[in-house]
């Protein structure tokens, strides 16, 4: 016998959008570790997401023609509380193989791990899309009624979802981690349902959901090469961040899907042997003293502001990161500190437009790999960034690029001279390739000259930039704020040359 009320239909209903938008949301950030945060997989996301919602409300609609009752609403959304609370554990496989996937550069495997992931988060949506339909069926007692208990219901659940959205970005993904977060939402399921079929046995059912929040969730990504290991990782506000240290020592921070690495520390020494140590040469193609004051827009972990604070400790450095969790890594792991150094939690552009100083160097180095944000890669962008500049002062950016694919720095390097009447290119890596704009001179000679007077670590770099340092690529688009299709433009470079490594 029935001790509580059942749980009204305007709660179920308010439960279950508030556990779908907010498992989409936790759905894009379990797939960020592996694939990125772009806007593709975000469309990817909500594509099957709405394609999992549609099916699911027309197939609950027929169910609840056929079965108008209580007790077959409860069990559509006890069987969706306990697909979502597993999902992110049954996904491991695929993200596995999703992983060898990016290391291949596949596209066939790339694509398909990543439809099999999406496809995992549409199974339970599918069935949570079957509550709208039978509770809406069940709460139409009259027919003359139909428009006004339909409005209510669908506004109760636009709220629950609302609740939800900010709930997973806000609080839970913060606070728990994504994986609990998928957890906590079926769980509210379960117990809504346990609660309206009043069985005493199925009391089980949240008690198994429960346990899964207490399991220890251990690396999110625990592949590593040979020899290294994870020391930290964690879910910030805005991505998936870890740190990978070598047998050697060297450390290097990891976002997302960890194809590119965003910040180095080699034990004893400032450099790194990578494109960092070129901010230290290239403004010397352009300038015949250190810079007196820099931003450095993308700051991460501060690799570039702890070299500079050493070779160059007179330098004012303005360290923008967007995501303070990386300036707290960058402190505690990677040793970032300088005599200069500034820190700002901000975006590089609103940074910019808000700043009132007049930098000697801008460095672009913003990426959420393998994307820069379209943003910093417009004319509009590059005319703010002129306008912070100091008399002499230079911009410089980091395109980083798949190998043999020059299309984004074309499209930079044009966009660049739109703006500065001279730019000049150091593809200092197969994968990366420094841009200079400058309203003044810049050239080669001009780095070979300065190379005597810098630190003596840094003579034999800034003679090899000067043998590479030469006028940007031609031809290429200008890009703008209003056409500034930069995800599309990497996305076919990649499929390009995945296609032709496969053949």
């Amino acid at each position: 016998m029935r001790r509580l009320p059942e749980p009204p239909l305007a709660l179920i209903v308010f439960i279950v959008g508030l556990s779908i938008l907010g498992a989409e949301i936790a759905a894009a950030r379990l797939l960020a570790p592996y694939f990125g945060a772009s806007t593709i997989v975000w469309a990817n996301t909500i594509g099957i997401v709405l394609v999992a919602l549609s099916v699911g409300y027309w197939y609950g609609g027929r169910l609840a023609d056929r079965n108008p009752t209580r007790e077959g609403l409860y069990r559509i959304v006890l069987i969706s509380g306990i697909l979502l609370a597993v999902v992110p554990f049954v996904a491991d496989p695929f993200l596995g193989f999703a992983v060898d996937a990016l290391d291949s550069i596949s596209a066939g495997a790339f694509a398909g791990s990543l439809l099999g992931v999406t496809a995992l988060i549409a199974i339970p949506i599918f069935v949570s899309g079957a509550v709208a339909p039978y509770a809406l069926r069940l709460a139409v007692a009259d027919v003359s009624e139909t428009g006004t208990v339909s409005g209510r219901l669908y506004a109760i659940s636009t709220v629950g979802s609302l609740l939800g959205t900010f709930s997973s970005a806000l609080v839970l993904i913060p606070l728990i981690g994504t994986r609990r977060t998928f957890v906590v939402y079926g769980l509210l399921l379960v117990l809504l349902a346990v609660w309206g079929l009043a069985r005493s046995r199925l009391l089980l059912v949240p008690a198994a959901v429960a346990i899964l929040l207490a399991l220890p969730l251990g690396a999110v990504k625990g592949q590593t090469d040979e020899g290294s290991r994870v020391i930290f990782e964690v879910d910030t506000e805005h991505q998936y961040a870890r740190v990978v240290e070598d047998f050697d020592g060297t450390r290097s921070l990891e976002l997302n899907e960890g194809q590119a690495v965003h910040s180095v520390r080699r034990p004893g020494t400032f450099l790194t042997g990578n494109i960092w140590d070129e901010y230290m040469i290239v403004p010397f193609a352009a300038q015949d003293r250190p810079p007196r004051q820099i931003a450095i827009l993308g700051n991460a972990a501060g690799t570039t502001a702890r070299a500079y604070g050493h070779y160059f400790p007179q330098t004012r450095i303005d360290g923008v990161e967007i995501d303070g969790e990386l300036t707290e890594i960058g402190r505690r792991y990677f040793d970032m500190r300088a005599p200069g150094l500034t820190t700002y939690t901000d975006d590089a552009r609103p940074f910019l437009r808000r700043s009132s100083k007049r930098y000697d160097a801008i460095f672009v180095d913003a990426y959420r790999q393998p994307y820069i944000p379209f943003y910093l890669a417009t004319r509009e962008f590059f005319e703010l960034a002129r306008d912070r500049l100091a008399p002499g002062g230079v911009v410089v950016v980091n395109a980083g690029h798949p190998e043999n694919s020059d299309e984004l720095e074309q499209v930079l390097g044009a966009t660049m001279a739109a703006v500065f009447p001279t730019v000049v290119r150091d593809p200092s890596e197969a994968v990366n390739t420094l841009l200079l704009g400058t309203m003044g001179e810049a050239s080669a000679q001009r780095l070979r000259a300065a190379a005597p007077t810098l630190p003596e670590d840094l003579r034999p770099l800034a003679l090899a930039a000067a043998a590479r340092v030469a006028p940007r690529l031609r031809g290429g688009r200008v890009y703008t704020d209003d056409v500034a299709p930069v995800e599309w433009l990497i996305d076919t470079s990649i499929l390009q040359v995945a296609a032709d490594g496969e053949r």
